[in-house]
């Protein structure tokens, strides 16, 4: 399937009503056609990977097919150039989540670029630092957990930036590597607790979330098995 048939599909499927609801949830883009995510992953599975389509879909700019660029992007022949050209251009928090979960998190240079982006002063490229921590904790099974302990000073530096989606990408790092084992959830209790007291609001919020999932009876209940 060349780019040009892929993009005449997507604007067949077009919802405008859809993008509008998107925006309602901060999702904007230059070009949205309004589907669903099933249905970008449907089409992406009757593609199969495939690089080259996937740089050409990007180019597009429309949201849908960036979608699907990196559904069906081969994480083996991502670049370091490409991931920083693409994570440069992420403008909402839907395709810097989607990029990061399914492409750039099964890239050989997965952990190396979530330290450096989680430094960057753009909004969405530093979510993309702690977006990158978050999915890694969750899909990563070999990962000793001193790749994420290397972590924590990072999420506490992260934890003061008011900024609502670096706020919550921090929060959901947190979470997601304290759920990894006993060890780590209680490390990243330590941290939780240490956010806490920061004097600023975000911390505060991130703390208070982050410190409630991990005590959690059923979180508890989790790591002790791991």
């Amino acid at each position: 399937m060349t780019s040009s048939q892929v993009l005449q599909r997507l604007k067949s499927l077009e919802n405008p009503k859809a993008v509008l609801t998107m925006a309602h949830f901060a999702v904007t883009a230059k070009k949205a056609y309004g589907i669903s995510a099933p249905v970008l992953r449907q089409l992406a599975k009757e593609i199969g990977k495939n690089q080259q389509l996937s740089l050409e879909l990007w180019s597009s700019e429309i949201l849908d097919a960036r979608m699907v660029a990196c559904l069906v992007g081969d994480p083996k022949q991502v670049t370091e150039r490409q991931m920083e050209a693409w994570v440069k251009e992420f403008d909402s928090w839907a395709i810097c989540d989607c990029c990061c979960s399914v492409l750039f998190d099964k890239t050989p240079f997965a952990y190396r670029k979530t330290m450096a982006w989680c430094k960057k002063k753009e909004e969405f490229v530093k979510r993309a630092g702690y977006v990158m921590m978050a999915v890694l904790a969750v899909h990563d099974k070999k990962a000793s957990d001193e790749q994420f302990i290397k972590m924590f000073p990072a999420i506490k530096k992260g934890a003061t930036d008011e900024r609502n989606f670096v706020k919550k990408a921090v929060n959901w790092a947190l979470r997601q590597i304290g759920k990894r084992n006993k060890n780590l959830n209680t490390l990243a209790l330590k941290v939780g607790e240490e956010i806490r007291r920061m004097d600023s609001p975000a911390a505060r919020w991130i703390a208070a979330d982050a410190l409630r999932e991990l005590r959690s009876a059923s979180v508890q209940k989790r790591v002790k098995k791991r």
